[in-house]
């Protein structure tokens, strides 16, 4: 009994080891070298995340340069708003516009992105040529390495007014040019299609990968049973995407009130006026805030506020999710 009692406290290794409602383990070797090994990424985080957190105080303040002093001078100087900066932002003429814009047109991003991806995974992992298979993940993937500002280029090629593509086709068939920059009833399908293609390649290389660590004996235990790929799929591959499907779908949610700025600021030329109602969001707004003479403060708010909502949509979206299945949920 004391030699069991005295391996208990001293364990395999000969160092004293936790024991069910005992003392706690000793700090030992390896847990210095794995603190010293994230220190790094900690020391990035406090320097890069959370003290520029300070700077929120600006949203709640009337902030003014003070000539001759710094920026923490003229920040503490400068007199208190309250929340007349939030309130400011929430009454405007635009934040209507800029909130329907941003939810909706992320609303169908996060619906198509996450049904076609899908879809296309499971139609390339069914490909017996693997060689094919390759080439097809290879040019799906290839535009989401591409920046806004060459798609941009790309983009405007077609839809220029005199000697865009599509004006060109148009007008061979009878047809008369279409001013695609003025006419704000093409742009949400435009978007929605850039969107796409740029984000669908990403998208379905992340649920092939998890096709391919399904287990392959559930297949041929289905093709036995006459399983057909319809069915094999259905039965078999949905359910075993479903967790990644639930975590992108989460994630997706967390940035439902931020847009793509290069996709709405590039691709349409830097917002012109004729389609400022249809693809304005609240990061163009933000930008355009920030190059006008609005005060800093009620920039810092507008800002501030889709930080909150995104917080509070992602541990909402999570909430739900671990009702549903708790399995499933990140947190």
């Amino acid at each position: 009994m004391k030699k069991e009692e005295k391996m208990l406290k001293t364990g395999q290794g000969g160092k004293e080891t936790k024991k069910k409602g005992g003392k706690k383990a000793r700090w030992t070797k390896g847990d210095t070298e794995l603190t010293l090994l994230g220190l790094p990424t900690f020391i990035w985080f406090l320097v890069f995340s959370y003290l520029p957190m300070f700077g929120l105080i600006i949203a709640f303040k009337n902030y003014k340069v003070s000539p001759g002093h710094g920026f923490l001078y003229s920040l503490f100087h400068s007199e208190w708003a309250g929340f007349g900066n939030f309130e400011f932002f929430f009454k405007s003429n635009a934040f209507a516009m800029l909130l329907r814009n941003t939810v909706l047109y992320n609303i169908v991003f996060i619906v198509l992105g996450t049904v076609i991806p899908i879809t296309l995974a499971i139609i390339i992992s069914q490909l017996y040529s693997k060689l094919l298979s390759k080439v097809y993940q290879t040019m799906m993937f290839f535009p989401h390495f591409m920046s806004w500002v060459v798609v941009s280029y790309f983009v405007y090629a077609f839809l220029n007014p005199t000697k865009g593509l599509l004006n060109q086709m148009i007008t061979s068939f009878g047809g008369d040019n279409v001013m695609w920059y003025s006419e704000p009833k093409y742009w949400p399908f435009i978007l929605v299609f850039m969107n796409l293609w740029k984000g669908t390649g990403y998208g379905m290389v992340v649920y092939l990968a998890t096709i391919t660590g399904i287990d392959t004996s559930m297949y041929e235990a289905a093709m036995i049973d006459g399983a057909t790929k319809f069915q094999q799929a259905k039965y078999i591959t949905l359910p075993s995407l479903k967790p990644m499907a639930i975590m992108m779908f989460i994630m997706n949610v967390g940035k439902i009130f931020y847009s793509d700025f290069g996709l709405f600021y590039q691709v349409t030329q830097r917002v012109p006026s004729n389609l400022y109602t249809t693809v304005s969001t609240f990061d163009t707004y933000l930008y355009n805030a920030l190059q006008s003479n609005v005060s800093i403060g009620r920039t810092a708010a507008a800002s501030m506020f889709q930080s909150v909502a995104c917080c509070v949509t992602i541990l909402t979206a999570n909430y739900i999710v671990s009702k549903i299945d708790s399995e499933s949920a990140l947190i």
